[in-house]
């Protein structure tokens, strides 16, 4: 009946970190089994059972050794965990790149949703079936896609570079969707994952490695819960009164993942269904913030359980595209997608459905003059490329960036964020300067801004050109209107004024 952990000494990981530790548990009460899962689960997947009772107290007690080994600051509650002040760089990044990869992107129809949209809502898409019937045999099962998950053109450097040129600073990729196929050998998801099917090959930890090359910023994706997973659906019958999925499946994994990888950011998702305390989200994040490998410099979001989204959690999401009205009291970010349309790659996807250059840049633009971060998402194909259209919108993202950055990185919202005098203005600042930024050409050779109080030593430039401009004041010190040069083309569509000497 005794339960033993060990720490063991591991091969050197691809994101070339020195040696790390893995905990391992020892369930000997029953050996592992291999389970064969049908159309409603993913092939072979292997768990330990035991008494979960049992299995609770050694977290439990595990996590307080821990704590009590390091004195750490930060208890297993929502008051406590809130409290951890953010990491500074993700606030001064501003500009991140997310990845929707997976199954998912075989069958590259409807969405990442796809699995659950033909088989797992009541009742299914039509679509989605009639996409199936059309297109493959019948008895057809989702996981045989994993066998068409090849990769064979996954370049990360290439991809590090595109990233690196969209003038992002940090990436977000999936290690896990809803499906429940990680990509990395995760040995709690056995003949799910990248490694030991489709592309053979450790994703997470090329890509890792390329990124953090680039000194960009990785995190990762981490869905809490998986559709199809057996012990998932056996808690879900009982309520969420079990935990046999998060003790034998989730939190293993995401031990193992933090661990092998240090992500600098964990994007958690698909917890909605379940309260956090199903999840024991507040004890792994007390672990993370205390004693992982990256408790100093991790960032979180807020999705570990039911009621959690813009309450609880390092920065706010919310939900998905989320776009506040007003200047939020806490740190938040709007992940938002190229394909308007779906996260993951989709085979039929038209150049309505996209973004174009100038809706991001002032979708970027205004999401930051609001004090947050833009996470924008791009879905690769299932051989491992970034659609020619998604990288012609980083790429231009990037141009922009190269000139207008100084009024986006580690920039602070300004006391009034927007004005629509002549033209559309955001504002942000960093340091003495103040930055307002034009997302429509002015039809004029002037601009008014009415907001800025100005004084004697007031000085205007045009971003990408150094020489002053002329301005006179609309009131007292107070309200100027500025002589534009001509402004350059730019597939961007916006423009920054730089203000200095001005209140």
């Amino acid at each position: 009946m005794g339960l033993e952990h060990k720490f063991v000494k591991t091969e050197k990981s691809r994101s070339s970190h020195k040696y790390y530790k893995t905990w391992q548990r020892k369930l000997p009460l029953q050996r592992a089994r291999r389970l064969f899962v049908t159309d409603w689960a993913v092939d072979s997947l292997t768990y330990r059972t035991n008494s979960l009772n049992v299995t609770m107290i050694f977290f439990t007690f595990f996590l307080a050794l821990v704590t009590l080994a390091s004195g750490a600051r930060y208890t297993a509650d929502w008051t406590s965990l809130d409290a951890r002040p953010l990491p500074s760089w993700y606030d001064e990044a501003k500009v991140g790149i997310f990845i929707h990869w997976g199954v998912f992107s075989v069958p590259a129809f409807d969405s990442e949703w796809f699995w659950w949209h033909w088989q797992g809502q009541k009742p299914p898409d039509p679509n989605c079936v009639a996409y199936m019937n059309k297109s493959y045999p019948p008895g057809f099962r989702y996981p045989e896609f994993a066998t068409q998950f090849h990769a064979q053109f996954f370049e990360p450097e290439e991809w590090a570079n595109i990233f690196n040129a969209s003038g992002a600073k940090y990436v977000v990729m999936t290690a896990k969707h809803h499906e429940g196929f990680t990509n990395w050998e995760s040995p709690n998801s056995w003949n799910w994952n990248s490694v030991d099917t489709g592309p053979h090959r450790d994703l997470v930890g090329d890509l890792g490695e390329a990124v953090r090359k680039r000194s960009m910023h990785f995190g990762l994706y981490n869905s809490l819960y998986e559709w199809f997973h057996p012990l998932y659906l056996k808690d879900k019958q009982h309520g969420f009164k079990t935990q046999e999925f998060v003790f034998h499946k989730l939190l293993p994994e995401l031990y193992n993942m933090v661990v092998r990888y240090r992500p600098e950011v964990i994007w958690s998702d698909g917890d909605w269904e379940a309260p956090d305390t199903y999840w024991n989200s507040t004890q792994f994040l007390a672990w993370l913030y205390n004693d992982s490998p990256v408790k100093d410099t991790v960032v979180t979001n807020d999705r570990w359980g039911a009621g959690c989204a813009c309450k609880h959690g390092g920065y706010y999401n919310c939900e998905d595209k989320y776009t506040p009205g007003q200047l939020p009291t806490h740190k938040w970010e709007k992940c938002t997608s190229v394909d308007m349309l779906s996260w993951g790659y989709r085979r039929n996807m038209k150049m309505s459905d996209l973004m174009d250059l100038p809706t991001i840049i002032e979708d970027l633009v205004h999401t930051v003059a609001l004090g947050g971060n833009y996470l924008l998402n791009v879905g690769p194909t299932p051989d491992g490329m970034i659609p020619a259209l998604f990288e012609e919108r980083l790429r231009g993202v990037g141009t922009w960036l190269d000139v207008n950055g100084e009024a986006v990185y580690a920039s602070k919202p300004w006391r009034v964020q927007m004005e629509n005098a002549s033209v559309p203005v955001w504002y942000t600042s960093k340091g003495d300067s103040l930055f307002a930024i034009l997302t429509t050409k002015p039809p004029k050779p002037t601009v008014q801004l009415w907001e800025p109080k100005t004084s004697a030593n007031t000085k205007v430039t045009l971003l990408g050109n150094p020489k002053p401009l002329s301005w006179s004041p609309i009131k007292p010190n107070a309200g100027l209107t500025i002589a534009l040069p001509e402004l350059p083309c730019t597939a961007g569509q916006a423009w920054t004024l730089k203000l200095d000497g001005v209140k």
